[in-house]
C-alpha cells in the first residue's frame, strides 16, 4: 500500500519512526458525520463503519509518532513524541501490533490537547505500583507547556503529598524544560535532538523536531509558519538536506490561521527540498488512496516522494 524509507544499512542497528497518529485534533471519522450525516455521507468517515481502523487508513488519531531508537545490536529505547486524547487507542491498537514494551521518555510539541490529554493513561505503559514507588519516565516539553501543565494535571506535576493527602496511582513523570531555540538540542534516552521552533498562529511556537545523525529526520506536526532559523537548519540550499520530513497539512484547498493546509505544506516541501516527505494531522478532506495517487504524480514531477502517513505505519530507517 505504501513506499517504505528503505536504506542501505543492513548491518546496523535497526531504528524504526512509527506513526502512531496522523489525524487532526477532531481526529478521524468526524463524530458530526456519523451522527448528523449529510447527504450523500462522507464517504472517508463512513468507511470507519464497514472497514476495521487497521485496514482502514483514513481512520486517523492525534498525531503522535514512536521512535524506536536502537543505539546497537538488540538495544530499544522508545521515545514518544505526544501523548494526545486517543492515546489510549493507539496503545491497544499500536503497540501490541509492534510489540512495543514500554515508553523510555516522552517529548512534547505543546501544550493543546491533542498533544497532552493522555498523559494520564501513560501508567498503563508504566511499571504497576500501588504507592507509585517506580523510575519516572523523562518526559521534555518548553517552560510554556509546563506552566500549562501544571493547571491542566497539578496531580501530576506535584513532587510530594501533602499533610494527610491519600496515596493514589497515577503516571510517575519526570519532567525535564527544553528551550524554543535550536542551538540547545536535548537528549532523550540516548538519541540527540534538536528542538525546531514553529508558529502555530502568528500567537503561539510550537515545536517540532529533529534527529539522526546517519538519517536525518525532522518531525513538524504543528505549524502555520516557518520561522526563518529553522527553516534554514532543515533547507538543502544551506547543506542541511532532510532524508525525512514528517509534516503537517490539515485541509485539502485554501489556508488556516494556525496549520498548514495542502498547497502551503507542498510549497514548503519544494524549498526545503527534502530526500522524502510524509504529511500528516490530516482532516477527513482526504482520502488516503485518492490522494496518494495525486501525490504519487506530483513527486515525479518535482522530484521528491511525498505521501500520506496512515496510523501504524512503520518505517526503518538508521538513525
Amino acid at each position: 500500500m505504501d513506499d517504505y524509507l528503505e536504506n542501505g544499512h543492513s548491518d546496523q542497528p535497526q531504528s524504526a519512526l512509527i506513526f502512531l497518529g496522523t489525524g487532526c485534533s477532531s481526529a478521524v471519522p468526524n463524530a458530526m458525520c456519523l451522527i448528523q450525516p449529510s447527504d450523500p455521507p462522507c464517504k472517508v468517515c463512513f468507511q470507519s463503519l464497514s472497514t476495521p481502523p487497521d485496514r482502514n487508513p483514513n481512520y486517523r488519531c492525534n498525531t503522535s509518532l514512536l521512535i524506536d531508537y536502537s543505539p546497537s545490536a538488540g538495544e530499544h529505547k522508545y521515545i514518544l513524541i505526544d501523548v494526545g486524547k486517543t492515546f489510549r487507542e493507539q496503545v491497544l491498537r499500536w503497540f501490541t501490533f509492534h510489540k512495543i514494551p514500554q515508553v523510555d521518555s516522552i517529548i512534547l510539541t505543546h501544550e493543546h490537547a491533542d498533544a497532552v490529554l493522555g498523559l494520564d493513561d501513560i501508567r498503563a505503559v508504566q511499571p504497576f505500583s500501588p504507592i507509585n514507588d517506580i523510575e519516572p519516565t523523562p518526559i521534555f516539553l518548553n517552560q510554556h507547556a509546563m506552566d500549562s501543565l501544571q493547571v491542566k494535571f497539578p496531580y501530576l506535576v506535584q513532587r510530594k503529598l501533602k499533610a494527610g493527602q491519600e496515596v493514589r496511582r497515577v503516571a510517575q513523570l519526570d519532567w525535564k524544560i527544553i528551550e524554543n531555540d535550536i542551538k540547545s538540542p536535548f537528549v532523550a534516552s540516548g538519541l540527540e535532538i534538536v528542538p525546531l521552533p514553529v508558529m502555530h498562529g502568528e500567537d503561539y511556537i510550537c515545536l517540532g523536531f529533529s534527529f539522526g545523525k546517519n538519517s536525518k529526520v525532522a518531525y513538524i506536526s504543528d505549524i502555520s509558519r516557518f520561522i526563518e532559523d529553522t527553516e534554514l537548519y532543515i533547507s538543502k540550499k544551506t547543506g542541511q538536506q532532510l532524508d525525512l520530513l514528517i509534516l503537517d497539512t490539515l485541509y485539502k484547498n485554501g489556508s488556516h490561521n494556525t496549520h498548514f493546509c495542502f498547497p502551503q505544506t507542498l510549497e514548503a516541501i519544494k524549498r526545503l527540498q527534502p530526500k522524502r516527505a510524509f504529511l500528516i494531522g490530516m482532516t477527513h478532506e482526504f482520502d488516503h488512496h485518492k490522494d496518494n495517487e495525486f501525490l504519487r504524480d506530483w513527486s515525479k514531477r518535482e522530484g521528491i516522494p511525498v505521501q500520506l502517513a496512515h496510523d501504524g505505519l512503520r518505517i526503518p530507517i538508521h538513525l
